[in-house]
Formats: structure tokens, C-alpha cells, sequence
């Protein structure tokens, strides 16, 4: 099934349920008023949410009451805050590229202890907000991403079991400030003022929506992008992701339990292969690096419009996509 928020009732939004084909929508708060009270208790809520969605996709609609036209502007992020986002970095081609550039090797933990970071949950962009950053000088960058979110999960879980508690998949937007990230780094305690708010794509989606394309907890299509309507990347995501979910998950949880609605990010998705584009400017800009001995494609500027999608085997889009345009943030008084 697959889940959506609109932007009305309250700072969580309105749960709404939403048909395969995106196309329409059918209020759920009968059953749950937000996507994280269904989250809390989602035994009970999940097979009645799936029901809804039974009929909305088997009727086209017509038979569901409140059933609606669904604008994705009308959309706040599915889950419009978190009680935790914790972001990986499964992809290691990525890092054996940038680490390569500045003259570094990858250590070899890396290869079996997954990178992650606590990221800013407090507050998700819906999937056509505008990011709004204060200065271009900072280095504004997309970074395409998959990310699962998780019911309760138990403290020390072993993947094999970490992969029961993935509830549902989508897309985020991480955006980075490329500028600022050196400068935390040297202080040798994590992102805080680089890692703004990210954006989420207009639903999320159960694992089973995935069919076969959902193996091994890795999602096996390619991740798609267009800056200002031109193709930028299409990486494959289940190809070359060193740390599956359920290893992610489980790494989360090595010494405290999560939440119910703690997302997971997979990281910046990158494959061996560069001819398949990328999923940020920061790649980009390192495979040049590698190749001419300079970076020329330009972070993201004011204006610059960015769309983020990933579409079944038939070509459908799954979650719906990210659109979102480059804005300057003017301070408020």
C-alpha cells in the first residue's frame, strides 16, 4: 500500500491512503489521524489502512467515500517530522572516489562497519517545498537517496531479524551544503549547520509494492535525476551498496532501541560504473576531478530546479517524485 500526508490538521499533517497509480487519495483519519499514530500501533492499523487501499485501487476510486483528485502541492512530507533519521553511507563507491581524489585510502573497517550519522529530523520538506538556503556561497547540493522506516525496533537486533521491522520505503532529498562540511569535519564531532532539512517524496510505500525489485532488504531500480530538466544520474540501488537495510537498521540499533517511525537513509546512491551519472553534485564534481584534474559542474544555485524519481519495471513512478526549486531564504524579522 502506500501512504501520504496532506498539509492541513496540525503540524503532522492529515494520513492519508493513496492508490497505486498516485492518482487519487482517501482520508484515513478514521483509522489513524497521522502517519506516525499508525506508526505507534501498526498491528492494529496496518491491515485496516490496507484495506482502504484495497478498495481505493480496486474501485479506481468511485466506491471509496472521500475518495479525491490527489495534487502532490496539496502534500506535506509522508512523515512531516521524525522522532529519529539516521543516515548511512552504504554506497562505497562514493567514498573510494572522494577519498582517492584528496590523496586518501578508504580504511578497511569501512568495509564491514557501516558509516551513519544522526541527521535533522525535527522537520521534512514536502516533496514540492522549495529549499531555501541563505547563502549559494554554501555550496547547496542534492543527494539522492533511499531511505525505510522502521516500527519498533529492539535494542541489539541482528539483521536477520532487523529486516521484519522495515515497514515502508521512499525517497529523500538529503541536501547538503558542500562549503560548510570540511570546517565541521575538522572538529571531529559530526554535521549540525551543513545537513539543512531534507525532503521526502510525496509517499511512501510498503515493501511488498516493490515485488521482486525488493531483494535482500535493497531496492533494485535505478534512482533518477534531472537538474533544471536535464538528466543527471540514474544509479542503480541495489547495485554496489556495501550494507543492506536490515544491516543498517541493525547497526542503528546495536545499543539503543528505535522508535517506531525512525527512518533510515542508504546514503548517496553511486556505482562503480560513472557512466550512469550521479545522484549528487559532489560526485560529479570528484569523477572530474579524477578524470580532468578539475571540478567544473557548479553546485546548486538560486533558481536551479532538481527532480528526484524512481520508477518500477513498467516505467511507473512508485513514490512520485521530488520536485523542488533553489530559493534564498530571506530571514524573518
Amino acid at each position: 500500500m502506500k501512504l501520504a500526508t496532506l498539509k492541513e490538521g496540525g503540524r503532522d499533517g492529515t494520513l492519508i491512503v493513496v492508490s497505486r497509480d498516485l492518482g487519487h487519495g482517501a482520508a484515513a483519519a478514521g483509522i489513524a489521524p497521522t502517519l506516525q499514530a499508525a506508526l505507534d500501533d501498526w498491528q492494529r492499523t496496518a491491515p485496516r489502512l490496507r484495506a482502504l487501499y484495497d478498495a481505493l485501487c480496486m474501485h479506481r476510486h468511485k466506491a471509496v467515500a472521500n475518495a479525491f483528485a490527489l495534487d502532490f502541492h496539496t502534500l506535506a512530507a509522508p512523515l512531516p517530522r521524525a522522532y529519529e533519521f539516521v543516515d548511512g553511507s552504504a554506497y562505497l563507491p562514493h567514498v573510494e572516489r572522494v577519498r582517492k581524489a584528496r590523496g586518501a585510502t578508504v580504511p578497511e573497517s569501512f568495509y564491514t562497519d557501516p558509516l551513519m550519522y544522526q541527521a535533522t529530523s525535527a522537520g521534512f520538506l514536502g516533496p514540492r517545498d522549495a529549499v531555501r538556503i541563505p547563502s549559494e556561497d554554501y555550496g547547496i547540493d542534492l543527494e539522492a537517496e533511499v531511505v525505510v522506516v522502521t516500527d519498533d525496533v529492539p535494542m541489539a537486533v541482528p539483521p536477520e531479524r532487523a529486516a521484519q521491522h522495515i515497514q515502508l520505503i521512499g525517497l529523500v532529498n538529503d541536501v547538503s551544503l558542500r562549503n560548510l562540511i570540511p570546517g565541521e569535519l575538522a572538529k571531529g564531532f559530526g554535521f549540525l549547520q551543513s545537513k539543512p532539512r531534507s525532503a521526502l517524496s510525496p509517499v511512501f510505500a510498503t515493501p511488498d509494492e516493490l515485488r521482486d525489485t525488493w531483494t535482500d532488504t535493497k531496492v533494485h531500480l535505478p534512482m533518477r535525476t534531472w537538474i533544471n530538466g536535464q538528466w543527471f544520474g540514474e544509479a542503480e540501488a541495489g547495485e554496489d551498496m556495501q550494507f543492506s537495510f536490515a544491516q543498517l537498521v541493525a547497526h542503528a540499533a546495536k545499543t539503543r532501541p528505535l522508535t517506531a517511525g525512525t527512518i533510515i537513509g542508504s546514503g548517496t546512491i553511486a556505482n562503480q560504473d560513472t557512466s550512469r551519472g550521479a545522484s549528487c553534485l559532489a560526485e560529479q564534481r570528484t569523477v572530474e576531478k579524477l578524470r580532468d584534474g578539475e571540478a567544473r559542474t557548479p553546485f546548486l544555485k538560486y533558481g536551479d530546479k532538481l527532480k528526484i524519481d524512481m520508477h518500477d519495471v513498467d516505467g511507473h513512478s512508485i513514490f512520485g517524485a521530488i520536485e523542488q526549486t533553489i530559493e534564498p531564504y530571506a530571514a524573518q524579522p
